[in-house]
């Protein structure tokens, strides 16, 4: 389109732009309604008034080398928590309106959880969250493979603000084949305490992960998750 046909344009419609439409309209005496199409331009009138349609002139390049690594790293958060089999939604209860436990649990863990370091993209599981939320982080005192399964020993810390002897203590681990192990119990009141999530003879090298948090009572807040290391 010639230089002068663009400016007569300009100064028939009043163009404001988005991406990837680019829209306009007016209503000019001059031009007064008008359809059909020219060049970049789709014109048409709707409820009195002229309306231009644009194409982007630079569509952005939607596969570039950054955009397959950004939808490769949510495909690997997204499959992490299908991997938990609705499990980790209990660690994610205080949720806004409109908001679910996979929005979540994606929100907390990419990009954080994830180890970009080699080739390619991979689950960083010591980051990796399985809960998150107001009360405070369970402390572990330790963690180690005994006889009848995993046994992780806490601070019950009753005394400290939110903490209530009636906490429901969560463990969930996964193993190299895809078992999902999930113990719980109340935090209780002693100064300290163990949670065994039983299965005997199992070796920490067939635990992929493991992790401990706490909810209240009724379910509606949770700690943030802490990841157990096995011995």
């Amino acid at each position: 389109m010639q230089r002068s046909n663009v400016t007569f344009l300009a100064r028939c419609f009043r163009v404001f732009t988005f991406t990837p439409l680019l829209m306009a309209r007016s209503q000019n005496p001059l031009s007064g309604q008008m359809t059909g199409s020219m060049a970049n331009f789709v014109t048409s009138s709707r409820n009195g008034q002229n309306e231009i349609r644009i194409k982007a002139f630079n569509p952005r390049d939607a596969n570039t080398p950054a955009q397959q690594l950004q939808r490769a790293c949510f495909k690997l958060v997204a499959d992490e928590h299908q991997s938990f089999g609705g499990a980790t939604d209990e660690g994610f209860p205080e949720k806004g309106s409109g908001q679910s436990g996979y929005n979540l649990f994606v929100a907390a863990n990419l990009p954080a959880a994830i180890d970009k370091s080699g080739a390619e993209p991979v689950i960083d599981y010591s980051k990796l969250l399985v809960s998150n939320g107001s009360l405070p982080q369970v402390v572990v005192q330790g963690a180690e493979i005994v006889a009848g399964g995993i046994s992780i020993s806490y601070q019950t810390n009753v005394k400290v603000l939110k903490v209530n002897a009636s906490d429901e203590v969560v463990v969930i681990a996964k193993t190299t084949i895809g078992e999902l192990l999930i113990e719980k119990q109340q935090r209780g009141e002693l100064k300290t305490a163990t949670i065994l999530v039983e299965y005997p003879g199992i070796k920490a090298s067939d635990v992929k992960c493991c992790y401990l948090f706490v909810r209240n009572a009724d379910g509606s807040k949770a700690s943030r998750s802490t990841y157990i290391e096995l011995v």
